[in-house]
């Protein structure tokens, strides 16, 4: 049965109540601050659709170009249909992640085994991603620098083994692979591939992904 993960930020529980008089400051960019800080004021900010925290400090997301947009969707549908081939696996995209106690972050899209021993995360009771998923990607255009330096730093220390970042405005792929507790850079093949060391299968066609051939990059995928 495949499996998927809905984005859930503001869930019914403990951690959706009302704002009270004594309630903290509201979230704004540059604050720094703990998880628990950090989940807090988020909650008095309904208006927000993204905010993250990366190494105690709080991003908040600027209006989404449209060529992140599409960008996202064709990563999405690339990981959807590995996913369809596996039963063991599941995509999210954009949802919540609690890596440590002071980073939570909103990952473009990720994948993480679900089977019965289990992957590296898992749901909490709060319905929220705990623990580093097998694979993130990141979209990368106004959030570049964030996205190869402070994210990249702490997906690598809580032990996301494959990191992808598509940079759009240089054109460029980055697959970086977990070795020995760092990131190493990843290169494509002769054929302009690369393949997941730790998915079976997950192959991408980086030429066809920054040219928005959905059509080739899902044909580069195998299940097996």
């Amino acid at each position: 049965m495949i499996q998927t993960e809905q984005r859930i930020h503001r869930p019914d529980g403990p951690l959706a109540h009302s704002p009270r008089h004594d309630a903290p400051p509201a979230l704004e960019s540059g604050d720094v601050m703990t998880r628990a800080e950090f989940e807090r004021r988020y909650w008095l900010r309904p208006d927000l659709k993204k905010a993250e925290l990366v190494e105690g400090v709080v991003y908040l997301s600027s209006p989404t170009r449209n060529p992140h947009g599409t960008a996202t969707v064709l990563c999405i549908a690339w990981l959807a249909h590995y996913m369809s081939l596996r039963p063991d696996v599941s995509v999210s995209d954009a949802g919540t992640v609690r890596l440590s106690d002071d980073t939570e972050v909103q990952p473009d899209a990720f994948l993480r085994r679900v089977t019965e021993a289990g992957g590296q995360a898992h749901i909490d009771e709060d319905e929220f991603i705990a623990g580093a998923p097998e694979l993130v990607v990141e979209v990368a255009y106004s959030s570049a620098s964030r996205d190869l330096n402070a994210k990249k730093r702490t997906y690598q220390a809580a032990g996301v083994r494959e990191y992808i970042v598509w940079q759009l405005e240089a054109g460029a792929i980055h697959w970086f692979a977990l070795v020995d507790g760092a990131f190493t850079a990843r290169e494509p093949d002769a054929d302009g591939v690369i393949e997941s060391t730790v998915f079976a299968g997950l192959r991408l066609d980086v030429g066809a992904m920054v040219r928005g051939d959905l059509a080739g990059v899902l044909e580069a995928v195998a299940g097996e």
